[in-house]
């Protein structure tokens, strides 16, 4: 129950900074001299025309007082142009609120900078998963997860106050440092928790539900409150309930273990205990305590794990760079379909509704399938069809099959998004599990800097984005078929249960046919 609360307050971040940061249609404003004439002449006289109707960024640079005197209302295309020399003025028709980008002017000769905002949020990101990753396999899971959350909130609140580019891109740095901790910390602490048979059921129903609900109503929040800064406000003051995690939430009894804390795990599990109705013997309480006590001494010359750890094996060391090399796509991929919504064509409110709306067939889908058919296939498949659909959007003329395309390749990536969550924890031994987890997802960030410019590339020519994107998810889903798979294995708890994970598996094994 907890843990799908937190999904509906975390996960805003991404979302979010699309809409803030939404370019409205705009022209440039026409001056005084233009006031005594109706609005369609003013626009004929004052602004070129181009393939794309209005020119956006230039308007005709000549003597308009001459040109109303001797009555002429009709522009000569010959005549010179320069730059918007008074601003631009917006259309909220679509977008019924000033965005970041509208009210600091982030257009024409300025257009580029949205992008570098969002691209400076994963920078964020980045350093983020390496700080809360490294506190999370010190300190706890849930140091990390109050500490992700608070400063999420502090930085989400701080946006609401921003009035300059770097202003605003510094809050957005910190809200990117805490965003996917507040989400991950708690997923790892779930997982610890179940047991192979209900993994993926905590893990994609709960994001199916509360996720999807969360996500399909922040561009409607956004729409009613019609301000940019008050919904930084709304979406970020949920983050300090936080406060009361060390109270509700149990600090992760695997994690304990691994620390040498056997005693306090005990204690934790005997709380879950009661609240089950169920009661342990003490002899396997005794036999698990001399078990643990011994593994830990065994170790104790290794008691400090880095995320190098990860790359002292060799396969080990393959699979974690297959890890990351596939979440880099699906991260890109994922990041590129979100914020692409805008160049579909359609209303953009109800496009990324109805995209973020696909999350909950795509879980409940992989809730039903995913513990019969494996974790690799799923993964390859989903990945390959989203590219082809994505490059089939990005072949057709109109905006209507394009949109439902694109929302086609953003069910299959959601797919192979919600399985990548699970599937490197699902690998990597707990001694470094949240710092592997957080390094595979700051390569994902890495790719994520990428997605803006991707998006971006839309101004060369409409086809390419979803192009990319397409050729990207089908070249990751095809590396997937190189990984172990997870279908009811334990975790690993050491490092060498992880090198021989999947030893004795082969390429082509199909779970649901080898059964």
């Amino acid at each position: 129950t907890l843990y799908v609360a937190t999904l509906s307050l975390t996960r805003h971040s991404l979302q979010l900074e699309s809409l803030a940061t939404l370019v409205i249609r705009f022209l440039c404003k026409i001056g005084y001299e233009h006031q005594g004439t109706y609005r369609r002449n003013r626009l004929s006289l004052a602004i070129p025309v181009n393939r794309e109707g209005y020119s956006r960024c230039s308007m005709y640079d000549v003597n308009y007082t001459e040109i109303l005197l001797n009555g002429s209302h009709v522009s000569d295309p010959s005549w010179p142009t320069k730059d918007c020399q008074q601003g631009w003025e917006f259309n909220y028709t679509t977008v019924p609120y000033a965005s970041v980008a509208s009210e600091l002017g982030w257009v024409c000769q300025y257009d580029a900078l949205p992008t570098i905002a969002q691209s400076i949020f994963f920078i964020g990101a980045i350093f983020g998963g390496l700080i809360f990753g490294w506190v999370a396999d010190q300190y706890g899971r849930i140091p990390a997860l109050l500490g992700a959350n608070l400063m999420g909130f502090l930085a989400g609140v701080a946006t609401a106050f921003t009035g300059s580019f770097w202003q605003f891109t510094l809050c957005r740095f910190f809200v990117g440092f805490a965003f996917d901790n507040c989400f991950t910390m708690m997923y790892i602490l779930v997982l610890e928790y179940v047991g192979p048979k209900w993994r993926t059921f905590v893990a994609n129903m709960s994001i199916a539900i509360f996720f999807t609900f969360a996500t399909c109503i922040l561009p409607w929040i956004a729409y009613y409150l019609a301000d940019w800064r008050m919904t930084c406000i709304v979406t970020s003051v949920p983050l300090v309930l936080a406060v009361g995690t060390p109270w509700l939430i149990p600090e992760s009894a695997r994690w304990l273990v691994s620390q040498g804390q056997i005693d306090r795990a005990i204690k934790i599990l005997g709380k879950f205990e009661r609240i089950n109705g169920t009661k342990v013997p003490d002899d396997i309480y005794r036999r698990f305590r001399e078990t643990c006590a011994r593994i830990c001494k065994e170790e104790e010359a290794d008691k400090t794990y880095s995320v190098l750890d990860l790359f002292r094996t060799p396969r080990l060391r393959n699979i974690t760079i297959l890890f990351i090399v596939i979440w880099m796509a699906i991260s890109l991929v994922f990041d590129g379909h979100v914020r692409n919504v805008d160049n579909l064509g359609l209303d953009v409110f109800v496009t990324f509704t109805i995209a973020a709306a696909t999350e909950l067939p795509a879980d409940t889908f992989l809730t039903l399938v995913l513990d019969r058919w494996g974790r690799r296939w799923l993964a390859c498949g989903s990945l390959v069809i989203s590219g082809i659909f994505s490059i089939w959007a990005s072949a057709v003329s109109n905006s209507i099959y394009t949109a439902s395309l694109a929302i086609l390749g953003r069910f299959w990536i959601n797919i192979s998004y919600n399985i990548g969550l699970q599937y490197a924890a699902e690998v990597l031994p707990t001694v470094v599990r949240a710092q592997g987890v957080a390094l595979i997802h700051i390569m994902g960030y890495v790719a994520s800097i990428l997605a803006p410019f991707v998006v971006y590339l839309n101004v060369v020519s409409s086809f390419l984005p979803l192009l990319v994107l397409g050729t990207l998810g089908i070249m990751g889903g095809l590396l997937t078929l190189f990984l172990p798979e997870t279908l009811n294995k334990d975790l690993p708890q050491t490092l060498q249960d992880s090198e021989d994970f999947g030893k004795d598996q082969k390429m082509w094994d199909v779970p649901c046919i080898g059964r």
